[in-house]
């Protein structure tokens, strides 16, 4: 088989995609990573932070493991980072607390943990239901209404913008090619194994669209000042929104739509809050990060004030003394979702070498992606234990799961 000019590339350069190219190019591929540029839509640029186990799961025992692992592979990931290339992404896992303000949150939360741990068998799996005296013990800022609340020891939280800038300084340093600006505008599966992607560079490479796009298999496409054309023995589509289009030139179902998440950002002030929780954490600047919301707006990226308001209300019933700090950016971002909320970890049954990834979760699995799925991706193969996550569960109407937070 001819050699090809790379051994993968990487179609997306948030945190998914820089992830697991991190993971290849650590194993010693020849790795190019294709990154279109800030006029897509980035859920990378609008993260909260978490790498969050708890809750994470119910009804799919096989993405509780997964979570876990990840989180105990953080530190591992956390020290490469920082030894390659000097910059600390931050991560710190105290644990994490979800407060509960009625009783009957608490009882949920409590049958919701419950269930997490009988059903992906692991006795060993860790949680405390805090009563009242508890909680206030470890969060002495929360406020009246607070009733208890859950804790699990997996959980932690990171800078998202800071893992980024390390995961790409970290592949400049292991000599992987980052191409930013890059709009791909067809896989082309080669008749002798290996693809063709053709790329158009430059701002405006991505004002098309690349739905109806139908590339001629087995053929070369043309060149041009701007059009280029590379060559690679493996092609993983980490697209993020648009990966749907891209996994069909593969023959790659990958089914994700927007959920609109917002967040609200206050000045910095003095650590009032140990433990991060679902929807309230404090970043090691001291800044206060507000959010929680879920929204079905399409790719709509505005920030509300009326959520910004539903946000602001059910934190500060949680922690009344943020009311005196003012708050001094506000966001939307997307989430990639799938069906059901779970990842989709998808190998091409018609072209050797193409794989899809694609999650919501792009902060708490960065390190299953680094150290596990570029192992899959090297060897050319998703193993049997990780079907679950393959997009032909959503062909089968008994696959009817609960979304995932």
């Amino acid at each position: 088989m001819p050699s090809k000019e790379y051994d993968a590339v990487v179609i997306g350069a948030g945190l998914v995609g820089a992830a697991i190219a991190y993971g290849l190019v650590r194993i010693g591929l020849r790795v190019a990573v294709l990154d279109e540029g800030d006029s897509v839509h980035r859920p990378s640029h609008g993260n909260f932070g978490l790498v969050w186990v708890q809750g994470k799961g119910v009804g799919r025992p096989e993405y509780a493991r997964w979570t876990l692992e990840s989180s105990e592979r953080w530190f591992d990931l956390n020290a490469s980072l920082v030894e390659d290339c000097g910059v600390d992404p931050g991560y710190r896992r105290p644990g994490g607390i979800t407060p509960a303000l009625s009783e009957d949150e608490l009882c949920a939360l409590k049958t919701m943990l419950e269930r997490v741990r009988s059903e992906s068998a692991a006795a060993d799996f860790e949680f405390e239901i805090l009563d009242d005296a508890r909680i206030r013990t470890l969060l002495p800022a929360c406020g009246p209404e607070v009733v208890g609340g859950a804790w699990t020891a997996y959980d932690g939280h990171v800078d998202p913008l800071r893992l980024l800038r390390a995961l790409h300084a970290s592949l400049d340093l292991h000599g992987a090619r980052v191409r930013s600006q890059t709009k791909v505008r067809a896989i082309v599966p080669l008749p002798g194994g290996g693809f063709e992607i053709a790329v158009a560079s430059g701002p405006s490479a991505s004002s098309e669209d690349l739905a109806g796009y139908d590339p001629p298999k087995g053929s070369s496409l043309d060149g041009g000042e701007t059009n280029k054309r590379l060559q690679a023995q493996r092609v993983v589509i980490a697209a993020g929104h648009g990966s749907k289009a891209l996994g069909s030139m593969v023959g790659i179902e990958v089914p994700v739509s927007p959920e609109h998440g917002q967040i609200l950002v206050t000045e910095r002030t003095a650590s009032i809050l140990e433990y991060p929780t679902l929807s309230v954490r404090q970043s090691d600047e001291g800044s206060i990060l507000l959010g929680g919301s879920k929204e079905d707006r399409g790719f709509d990226i505005s920030a509300p004030v009326r959520t910004s308001a539903e946000i602001a209300a059910r934190s500060l019933r949680i922690f009344p003394q943020i009311a005196k700090l003012r708050i001094v950016r506000s966001w939307g971002a997307l989430r990639v979702m799938t069906p059901d909320g779970f990842p989709i970890y998808a190998a091409s049954d018609e072209y050797a070498g193409a794989f899809a990834v694609a999650c919501h979760s792009g902060v708490t699995l960065a390190a299953n992606h680094v150290w596990q799925t570029s192992r899959w991706i090297e060897r050319g193969t998703i193993p049997p234990e990780m079907a679950c996550f393959s997009p032909r569960r959503f062909e089968s109407p008994s696959s009817d799961v609960s979304k995932i937070a």
